[in-house]
């Protein structure tokens, strides 16, 4: 990513003057402010950024920016800001999308875009409902919860979005909390700098169809003990005393307590982001609790060719091989007829 030192930018020179139209209590506002505090560090000029929205609560934040922004149909942000980056790779892409918008209509494209590993930063506000149209159940929603669209609780399994991402090849998954704005600055730095589909799952909290869906890991004096926060090159450690780590017994992950059955802090794994097998990372990413923390920060972060770059470089090979360098030449070479 290039750094911009021209100019310092402020919060005021991304923030837009049109009131916050969500809910007061909504996770949004959190993952909203993580994200201006980002895009203002990075140095990137407003000019030089884009920020793409599907439909949703979450899908209203590009009226919130002073960047340049497309607020498009339901499911479709994926390909919009795929057609922008190709079109100006120069472009620094946000896509935000909710987990109605990007994993029920929006699936394929998501999938897609993450198996091309096109240059965009996705940004997934994951309250597990539809918010916008009154409290249907989503594709994250919890099995057995009960919406207006399951009276008698909702018998699907939901997807994990972590598991998806891996699923389809992808190159950079992180998660974080709307109320854990350390995390979340930390994961959209991380996928501001990688190149190719980074995707952020950003759990929010919905306090009208939804409230309390992740109250069990954002409340702040259980946190440290249910969550653990990755780093790349670092031990998984975690716990309010810092005594609690992960380790791999029978391939399977397990918490256990430093100091206690002659576990020291060296017998705690030591997590890479950056390995090309996603084994590990898999199993970390669909950690649940209550007998496991979920895991917060970079899961993987691993470097491939991007779209823009394997397609720039396919047209500049045919371009040198071809005999075809101007329209006349390409209209030299059909079949004409003169009437």
């Amino acid at each position: 990513m290039e750094t911009y030192n021209i100019q310092k930018y402020t919060i005021a020179d991304f923030k837009s003057d049109q009131a916050l139209r969500w809910c007061p209590g909504c996770g949004d506002y959190g993952i909203y402010n993580s994200l201006l505090k980002t895009m203002v560090e990075s140095g990137i000029p407003p000019y030089e950024t884009v920020i793409i929205s599907g439909i949703g609560c979450s899908s209203r934040l590009p009226y919130y920016t002073k960047t340049y922004g497309f607020h498009t149909i339901h499911g479709r942000g994926a390909a919009i800001a795929t057609g922008v980056k190709v079109a100006n790779p120069q472009l620094t892409v946000w896509q935000i999308t909710g987990d109605g918008d990007c994993l029920a209509i929006g699936g394929n494209h998501f999938i897609h875009s993450i198996r091309r590993n096109v240059d965009i930063n996705v940004l997934i506000f994951n309250n597990q409902i539809y918010g916008l149209t009154k409290g249907q159940y989503s594709p994250t929603t919890k099995k057995g919860f009960v919406t207006k669209s399951s009276p008698y609780g909702t018998i699907e399994r939901p997807f994990r979005p972590g598991e998806l991402t891996l699923g389809a090849r992808g190159t950079f998954f992180a998660r974080t909390l709307d109320v854990d704005l350390v995390t979340s600055q930390m994961a959209m730095k991380a996928a501001l700098n990688h190149k190719g589909t980074s995707v952020v799952e950003c759990l929010v909290n919905c306090i009208i169809f939804n409230n309390g869906a992740h109250d069990w890991l954002s409340e702040k004096e259980t946190r440290a003990d249910r969550t653990i926060v990755l780093e790349h090159g670092k031990r998984m450690i975690f716990g309010r005393n810092k005594d609690k780590g992960l380790i791999l017994e029978n391939n399977e992950l397990k918490v256990v307590t430093i100091g206690e059955n002659n576990i020291t802090e060296n017998d705690i794994l030591i997590h890479d982001a950056t390995t090309t097998d996603y084994s590990l990372q898999m199993k970390l990413a669909l950690m649940e609790g209550p007998e496991m923390p979920i895991a917060l920060g970079i899961i993987r972060d691993v470097e491939e060719e991007t779209f823009e770059e394997a397609m720039e470089g396919q047209i500049k090979r045919v371009q040198s091989s071809s005999s075809v360098k101007t329209f006349d030449d390409l209209i030299a070479q059909c079949e004409q007829w003169e009437i």
